[in-house]
């Protein structure tokens, strides 16, 4: 019996180790699949592309159809739209999260609402955000201030697709990733600290001021870091509101229109007059816009990286 007994323990403990090495080997194979073709991909376009990129092609206006010539004024609007993104989406997102977190009942209908109009967005096409784009940012509001200031039709300051209109764009559609990011930041700056804050006679907001913020500074950087990678490779939502086929000249203001890499490349994919003519540009606006976003996304990482540093030295 007690051979029998040793046995069964034996083979249970046999089970639960292969058990356990098959879950490591499922979930190590599933790292090792995303990571390869994630580095497949970057490979596949820095050999394709990296050859065709030269200064001339960074520096330079397209020409003949964007077969020809360069892409900056595309970096220069895509950058120009991005950062206008951040500015309009990252304000709005983090206020409605320490709403949420700081002030709000967890239970009340409102906080509720917020919180099931936050994930609605999350789960919208993006094509939808474009159509809403040019229905109340260009139509509504943009007609709105045009006819306060006394100007409409081909003389309309505001009430056409422009950089401004296309930044208030993605930054509602980037609006829950900010939050939820925030969310998470604030929720992790222990309660103790605020306790002792308010114990010592400061206000609500004092203790928000400089106690939360400053502790959840890095996740907020961190919603604005998701925020830019996801409204950077955005096309769908800005061909309705303000990206062009080609524009040789500079947006000079938030009310001119301006070109974009990954709607350049959509052009060069499927509307270009020679599309075997126009692979090598391809490659390399796709390489130049990874190369953007990955360096936008790794200058806010150094900021976020020193702050912490400080904060902790």
């Amino acid at each position: 019996m007690a051979t029998l007994r040793h046995s069964g323990t034996t083979r249970s403990e046999l089970n639960k180790k292969l058990f356990g090495y098959f879950a490591v080997g499922i979930t190590v194979i599933g790292g090792f699949v995303v990571f390869g073709t994630a580095l497949f991909m970057l490979l596949h376009f820095l050999v394709k592309g990296l050859p065709h990129i030269s200064w001339e092609f960074l520096s330079q206006a397209p020409r003949n159809n964007n077969t020809e010539g360069g892409i900056f004024p595309a970096i220069y609007g895509t950058t120009f739209l991005v950062l206008t993104m951040a500015l309009l989406g990252v304000p709005v997102g983090t206020a409605t999260a320490l709403y949420l977190t700081e002030y709000a009942k967890q239970n009340s209908f409102f906080a509720k609402s917020v919180r099931f109009a936050v994930n609605t967005l999350a789960g919208v096409p993006s094509i939808v955000f474009g159509l809403f784009g040019v229905g109340f940012f260009v139509q509504f509001v943009g007609g709105g201030l045009d006819g306060l200031i006394g100007k409409g039709g081909s003389s309309a300051v505001f009430g056409h697709p422009a950089l401004i209109w296309a930044s208030a764009t993605l930054s509602v559609l980037t609006l829950p990733v900010v939050i939820v990011s925030v969310e998470e930041a604030l929720r992790a700056v222990p309660r103790e600290l605020r306790e002792a804050s308010l114990a010592l006679g400061a206000t609500k907001w004092q203790t928000i001021w400089k106690i939360v913020l400053p502790n959840s500074l890095t996740g907020i950087l961190t919603g604005s870091i998701l925020a830019v990678g996801r409204g950077a490779g955005e096309v769908a939502p800005i061909i309705f509101v303000g990206a062009v086929y080609s524009l040789p000249e500079l947006p000079t203001s938030v009310t001119d229109q301006f070109m974009h890499l990954g709607y350049h490349l959509f052009v060069l994919a499927t509307q270009s007059p020679d599309v075997e003519a126009a692979a090598p540009q391809q490659y390399a606006t796709t390489v130049v816009l990874l190369l953007l976003t990955f360096g936008l996304n790794f200058t806010a990482t150094i900021i976020r990286s020193r702050i912490r540093k400080k904060r902790l030295a």
